[in-house]
């Protein structure tokens, strides 16, 4: 007989109040997979579209979160790992080996989970599609987020100048302040972005929005200037899928790249190097993920609506061992 788990179960798509916890077999544990007794699991937007059916539907039932961190069986060791197929909020995942990285004795779990998934896409945005140049200017919009409040750190931290964070409220745009941006923007005000960098233009922007903004930060681009998207907000107010023409592209001399995190997971080597310059990032002080909140297994439809309203700052996490 199988060993049973805890976990947060989805047997229909809607909303949050669908995820409930039940006692389910642990999982099973393929070639080049390990068993991880999870800790600590994040909370991301995909898990919100997974849960409504809004994603190529998964079959049910199912368990979502995507990226972990716990003890791995068959050695001991303490890994963050990111799981393709979800996972994660349940008291055991199956982690495969390729896609599990060992955290550093001076990381703690919640610092090593919160900076994985969402420092890698932030680190990916910056570096390997936006060849972002020390002196170089650069906007992060939702910058409060997940993914934001670390693109703003890194970008700091890599030498761009000036950083511009974009953030929807007062709240939000005081955080972003604090973590080192020289400007804090409200979504309307994208369109001033020449006005902000002495009417040169920025030489960055980093978007997991789509929709107005982008449309906005293109035309606050400086000749050469570059835009890459990491994802969109679908069914959000003033988000979405946004088209570019070439003609915009040509008559502003500026490029348009894509970020997904899926390329760097398939690339154990990347994976591996941004993951160990995250964390020797954070033992220096220079990166510093901010957790919102911790919620139980039983908490994790209520963080669902906080995330999806927008009233989380930085990233959510699901504490597994507490059902709540």
């Amino acid at each position: 007989m199988s060993a049973r788990m805890a976990a947060a179960v989805l047997r229909r798509f809607g909303g949050p109040e669908v995820l409930r916890v039940e006692r389910v077999d642990e999982p099973g544990c393929p070639e080049g997979a390990s068993l991880v007794d999870v800790s600590l699991a994040g909370v991301n937007f995909d898990d919100l579209e997974h849960r409504r059916g809004a994603e190529p539907e998964l079959p049910l039932p199912a368990v979502l979160g995507v990226d972990v961190v716990g003890r791995r069986r068959r050695d001991g060791r303490r890994v963050v790992a990111l799981l393709r197929r979800g996972g994660g909020y349940a008291r055991v995942a199956a982690a495969v080996d390729a896609h599990s990285v060992p955290v550093p004795d001076d990381v703690d779990d919640a610092q090593a989970v919160a900076l994985f998934e969402q420092g890698a896409t932030a680190y990916g945005a910056l570096r390997l599609a936006g060849r972002v140049q020390a002196g170089e200017s650069v906007v992060v919009t939702s910058a409060a987020g997940g993914v934001g409040h670390l693109a703003v750190q890194l970008a700091v931290a890599l030498g761009a100048k000036p950083v511009i964070g974009v953030a929807s409220t007062a709240e939000k745009r005081a955080v972003v302040a604090e973590l080192g941006a020289d400007a804090v923007l409200a979504p309307d005000e994208v369109g001033e972005l020449r006005a902000v960098t002495g009417g040169r233009g920025a030489d960055l922007v980093i978007d997991g929005n789509g929709g107005e903004q982008v449309k906005a930060a293109l035309r606050g681009l400086a000749p050469f200037g570059r835009l890459v998207s990491y994802g969109w907000r679908g069914g959000a107010p003033g988000c979405g899928w946004t088209g570019v023409s070439t003609e915009e592209l040509v008559d502003g001399s500026i490029g348009v790249a894509g970020f997904w995190m899926r390329h760097v997971v398939d690339d154990r080597v990347l994976l591996t190097g941004i993951a160990d310059a995250l964390f020797d990032l954070a033992r220096r002080g220079s990166l510093t993920a901010r957790i919102d909140r911790v919620v139980p297994l039983s908490g994790v439809g209520a963080a669902h609506a906080a995330f999806a309203a927008r009233r989380t700052i930085g990233k959510v996490l699901v504490d597994v061992r507490e059902v709540g």
